[in-house]
C-alpha cells in the first residue's frame, strides 16, 4: 500500500534510513491518552535482578481505560513485590509507563516458538467487557 509493508508493527526511521521497531501496534496499551510499548516496559524491568522473565500487558481500568500490569517470573529465591517492581520502573520510565500491579507467576504461557501468549494473560481481565484487545 503506498510503497509500504502493513505489518502491525509500530516504529520509525531515523535520519539515515534504518527502521527501529518499537512493538506491535495491537499490543499498545493505551492508558488515559498516552500509548505504551510493552516491549519497552519489558526491557526496563528484565534488568531488575530479581526478575526471571516478564510479560506486561494492557487491563481495564475504570479510570485510565487501560492500566499497565507486569505478569513476572521471580530469579529463584526472590520475591519482588509491587512496591519494589513500581519502583524500579519510576526510576527508569515515564510514570504513566510503570506498572500499576504486578502477578507472580511460574511461567509465561508460550507457543511452540517460545512466544508468550499474551492473549492468554490479557484474557480473564478483559472476559465480558464490550472492548477487547486481541
Amino acid at each position: 500500500e503506498d510503497g509500504w509493508l502493513r505489518t502491525g508493527d509500530a516504529g520509525y526511521l531515523d535520519p539515515e534510513g534504518y527502521l527501529f521497531i518499537h512493538d506491535r501496534v495491537k499490543g499498545m496499551i493505551i492508558t488515559g491518552a498516552e500509548n505504551v510499548y510493552p516491549a519497552e516496559v519489558e526491557n526496563v524491568l528484565m534488568s531488575h535482578p530479581d526478575i526471571a522473565d516478564v510479560a506486561v500487558i494492557g487491563v481495564p481500568s475504570e479510570r485510565w481505560g487501560e492500566t499497565v500490569k507486569a505478569v513476572v517470573v521471580a530469579e529463584a529465591g526472590r520475591t519482588p513485590t509491587t512496591a519494589v517492581v513500581v519502583s524500579f520502573a519510576r526510576a527508569r520510565l515515564a510514570a504513566y509507563k510503570c506498572p500499576t500491579s504486578i502477578d507472580l507467576v511460574e511461567a509465561l504461557p508460550r507457543n511452540a516458538a517460545g512466544k508468550v501468549l499474551k492473549r492468554e494473560l490479557r484474557d480473564p481481565y478483559w472476559s465480558g467487557r464490550g472492548r477487547s484487545v486481541s
